[in-house]
């Protein structure tokens, strides 16, 4: 079992570079399978869930390979169409193979997704947006099977709520459907439009109503492009958090600050001076952060959900009470208990997180409870007096590419070993 030790109460100081989003790269090699040819991923991050995602395009026939951070994908034979559990169970992001592989495939037999446990997550939406497709779905004791009669059809279809998984495999679904698709009340974060540029790029014909509806034209095939994945905007706002909660000064490189804009704020009101350019993001933070104020959670553009734990954190020793009110998930705070064993005062009831800061944090042995709130705990780890043991790295490594490396060229004193 690996384990990383970080001494805290060092300021961080220096340049991080940000590294491909996740939540972009997984889409993105789902979208490989449907494009007939040869595509390259360049800027793909290497994590536990973009393996699990390739591992997934070879079982079905593609030939991959990564060379640095390009992940190349010949999806020119596929030949199969089902996903074994063990594989679906590595990671959430797995069902959004669903529509890429009844839209290569005419069929598809899968179960249901793994991933970190925070509450109900239904893929009621997906399955029904499919079916407005022209998608016949059978789930029995976990399994999911889907066909295709003759070919997809457009379709107008309106989600209840804006869903990022569900909106994707809309996309992928649709873009090689007869006909015209209306997508309304689709996702809006940056990474589907990340989906978007890289589909119309194979040939696809997206695009974004003024209403933010999506408009897909089916065309009859897609071929191979070339794309490079977004800057993360989480592993972006959990270096934010680790700079502040030390009171250090760090400049983010390689990032996209429009796609921070709900997040900034919060750091601003919390007392530290934020310098933004296109491409840069420069964090000064004061010896102590101020109480961060009332934060909710919600769909972009609002303030994202995956950021909120790192935030926590911070909160954790800043001046003040600071409140936290979890829009998407249900069982978003699970990690409060590891918080409290290093000295955090959180109390938790429902979807909202009271945090009342407090003056410092003590070193302990702590546990990953899923990725974002393993980002928490590294954040808290910084500011805590003594040395931080933390385990369940393997949510950690879902999601942030050389974790301990980005934080030591800031000062840290982190290391990890194996057990």
């Amino acid at each position: 079992m690996d384990t990383i030790y970080i001494r805290g109460g060092r300021r961080l100081e220096g340049e991080i570079p940000i590294h491909g989003a996740k939540n972009s790269a997984l889409p993105l090699l789902a979208a490989t399978l449907l494009a007939r040819g040869v595509s390259e991923i360049h800027n793909c991050p290497h994590l536990s869930d973009v393996e699990a995602s390739m591992s997934i395009l070879r079982l079905l026939g593609c030939r991959v390979e990564r060379q640095e951070n390009t992940v190349t994908v010949d999806a020119s034979v596929v030949c199969c169409d089902s996903i074994p559990d063990e594989l679906m169970r590595e990671m959430r992001s797995s069902i959004v193979f669903l529509g890429a592989v009844v839209a290569r495939c005419g069929q598809a037999n899968l179960t249901y997704p793994g991933g970190c446990e925070l509450g109900p997550r239904p893929i009621d939406l997906h399955l029904a947006a499919l079916r407005r497709l022209g998608v016949t779905v059978e789930e029995e004791y976990g399994h999911i099977r889907c066909r295709v009669e003759r070919c997809l059809q457009g379709a107008d279809i309106t989600l209840a709520f804006p869903s990022v998984g569900a909106t994707e495999n809309v996309l992928l679904a649709a873009c090689t459907a007869q006909g015209v698709t209306v997508l309304h009340n689709a996702a809006r974060e940056p990474e589907i439009d990340d989906l978007c540029l890289f589909l119309n790029a194979c040939g696809a014909k997206i695009r974004r109503l003024a209403d933010g509806a999506l408009h897909i034209v089916g065309v009859p095939r897609l071929h191979g492009a070339i794309c490079r994945v977004m800057p993360d905007r989480i592993e972006a706002a959990t270096y934010l958090a680790a700079a502040a909660v030390t009171g250090g000064a760090v400049t983010l490189r390689d990032c996209n600050r429009l796609h921070l804009a709900a997040i900034l704020p919060v750091f601003e009101e919390s007392g530290c001076h934020i310098e933004a350019a296109s491409d840069a993001i420069c964090i000064q933070a004061p010896t102590r952060l101020r109480r961060l104020g009332t934060i909710r959670t919600m769909p972009y553009p609002g303030f994202p959900t995956d950021a909120g734990a790192p935030l926590v954190a911070a909160a954790c020793v800043a001046q003040g009470t600071s409140v936290f009110v979890e829009g998407i998930f249900e069982n978003r705070y699970k990690y409060v208990d590891e918080l409290a064993r290093l000295g955090a005062s959180v109390c938790v009831d429902g979807r909202v997180a009271v945090v009342e800061g407090v003056s410092a944090l003590q070193a302990a042995p702590v546990t990953c409870t899923d990725l974002r709130g393993g980002a928490a705990l590294v954040v808290a780890a910084l500011a805590a007096h003594g040395e931080t043991a933390i385990t369940g790295l393997q949510h950690l490594d879902r999601g942030y590419d050389g974790l301990t490396d980005c934080l030591r060229k800031v000062g840290a004193l982190v290391r990890r070993e194996n057990g």
